[in-house]
């Protein structure tokens, strides 16, 4: 896994540059946006000698961030690298969690790295005691604090549960552990011999996280506000110290009382100084992981609506310039996860196989005129001229139709789908969607008839169809762009050697972020990639 990501990498870097190869140079490649380090960044972690390290779940791995440069490398790999929070011991070992896998990881400097307990999913935050110990929680797939034996040989002991989400944590110079209760707008201590809890702070929107710099100040970031707070433990009494974006996730704080703060939806890390409020980018991205786009044009104009995971963005097709019409766990915005995206007339849907929702915007206003619920893995949805919608659900190998009130009348049109990722509406209720894992493409007629137009292909995902009628396809497997004559089934390849692809996160499904292709009026072609957080696109020469 770990070498197919370095080689996709290497080779978008070697042999693309800003251009990727075509086919018979009849296409130009060129990169419209920009790439970034991470894939959704979320822990902090210092260590002794001043490394600033961060995690990321999606990308499955730990990077170490370079300060001064403003760049990042990937420390340890995927998949025991995938790191939702980080932690120091006091003996300088560092400790990480793997969110989707359950699994706790340890290394001591460059040691090997070593599993310290598994079968805790949703495994989040961490630290150590002065004395070494460690504790652990369980927020959103669980909702528990544990004590994990640092040889990873006796399971994990559960200390208590419920306490409504114990988000990114650290010890106290008083040895209680203080947290965020994620789902309760407060700020808590605990007394882990006792296993008590109690409310140091509250009326806070959606705390992600606190830290203790060297003079006792308990500082805490508020996702939903996007806001620096600092804290009197003793009283409760809270001061905010910097107004930063939300999607906030974690902060660090190094031995100069400079701290530290990740931003999710920007795929960046923030360097804020607590006396003046004032925040310095030490990294940022212009997307944060994009997966499904769709493209509209209006007038001439190309534009690219992109599910960007940890946002929802719009991208201009001429001048590559992003706009943002929602971020992540942003105060009274609604938007769950979007890996996958469509775009027709004055419609976008997103949909999230990892929340089961399908959202549907008005193109124009970025108004969410209605949020479906209770879908199994869905990828991709279109909406019919009749007003229903049909979806791609991964998770039942059906292509389903959602109608009536707030779509909650479900029909299955046809079933037995391979990896249904793509779907795009062509004429007369009709659709044509990709079976990634079966490898083909598939014509849907309104009844549920199923013609192939193509099969033996490698990992195909995204879909469009193009004004002459053509379907264009991401076939990630192949990591090309290829054109499909439905009449005929006839393949070209359009662009070879794309940075498509970023392996499957351990835990999560194989089709992981899917790659999105959308076309323009004019022809031209667009694709995301997962591996760079970049959006290419393709025109004919």
């Amino acid at each position: 896994m770990t070498s197919r990501l370095a080689l996709a990498t290497t080779v978008a870097a070697i042999v693309l540059g800003n251009t990727a190869a075509a086919s018979a140079q009849t296409y130009e490649v060129t990169k419209l946006v920009p790439g970034s380090a991470f894939h959704g960044v979320h822990g902090l972690g210092i260590d002794k000698s001043g490394r600033l390290f961060a995690g990321s779940v999606a990308g499955a791995a730990l990077y170490e961030v370079d300060r001064a440069n403003g760049t990042a490398k990937i420390a340890i790999p995927s998949p025991e690298g995938m790191a939702d929070d980080i932690a120091f011991a006091p003996d300088g070992t560092m400790a990480w969690t793997g969110f989707l896998t359950g699994d706790l990881y340890a290394r001591k400097g460059d040691g090997p790295v070593k599993k310290l307990a598994s079968g805790l999913p949703g495994i989040n935050s961490l630290a150590f005691r002065k004395d070494g110990r460690l504790y652990a929680t369980q927020v959103f797939l669980g909702d528990a604090l544990y004590e994990i034996d640092v040889e990873g040989v006796k399971p994990p002991r559960k200390i208590m549960e419920k306490m409504g989400g114990l988000n990114g944590f650290e010890f106290g110079p008083d040895d209680m552990l203080y947290g965020p209760l994620w789902f309760k707008g407060q700020v808590a201590k605990v007394d882990v011999d006792k296993a008590e809890l109690s409310v140091v702070a509250d009326g806070f929107k959606i705390p992600a996280a606190v830290n203790f710099d060297s003079r006792g100040n308990l500082f805490v970031v508020d996702t939903a506000l996007g806001q620096l707070v600092r804290v009197d433990p003793k009283t409760g009494a809270k001061k905010m110290v910097a107004q930063l974006k939300p999607s906030l996730d974690n902060l660090a704080i190094d031995d100069k009382d400079r701290i530290f703060v990740s931003n999710m939806a920007d795929n960046g890390i923030q360097e804020v100084d607590p006396e003046t409020g004032t925040a310095k980018q030490v990294i940022i991205g212009k997307l944060s992981l994009p997966g499904g786009i769709g493209v509209v044009s209006d007038g001439g104009k190309d534009t690219i609506y992109i599910a960007d995971v940890f946002a929802y963005r719009t991208v201009d097709g001429a001048t590559g310039e992003v706009s943002e019409p929602a971020r992540m766990h942003a105060d009274g915005v609604t938007l769950e996860y979007p890996m996958s995206a469509t775009a027709s007339g004055d419609d976008v849907l997103l949909s999230s196989w990892f929340t089961g929702t399908v959202q549907l915007i008005d193109r124009k206003t970025g108004k969410t005129k209605e949020m479906l619920h209770d879908f199994k893995a869905p990828h991709d949805a279109v909406k019919l001229g009749d007003g229903s919608i049909l979806v791609n659900e991964l998770g039942s190998k059906s292509l389903v139709r959602a109608s009536g009130e707030h779509g909650k009348d479900r029909t299955v049109v046809l079933g037995g789908l391979e990896g249904p990722v793509g779907l795009v509406a062509g004429s007369g209720g009709t659709v044509y969607l990709t079976e990634a894992f079966a490898g083909q493409v598939s014509k849907v007629e309104a009844n549920g008839e199923k013609t192939v137009v193509a099969k033996d292909l490698k990992g195909p995902e995204g879909i469009a169809l193009a004004p002459d009628g053509k379907l264009i396809v991401a076939e990630v497997g192949a990591k090309r762009i290829i054109q499909i004559d439905p009449a005929n089934g006839t393949i070209t390849e359009i662009a070879s050697n794309l940075p498509i692809g970023l392996p499957a996160a351990p835990g999560g499904l194989p089709s992981n972020i899917p790659t999105g292709v959308g076309v323009g009026a004019t022809g031209v072609i667009y694709f995301s990639s997962d591996v760079e957080n970049a959006i290419y696109k393709v025109v004919r020469k």
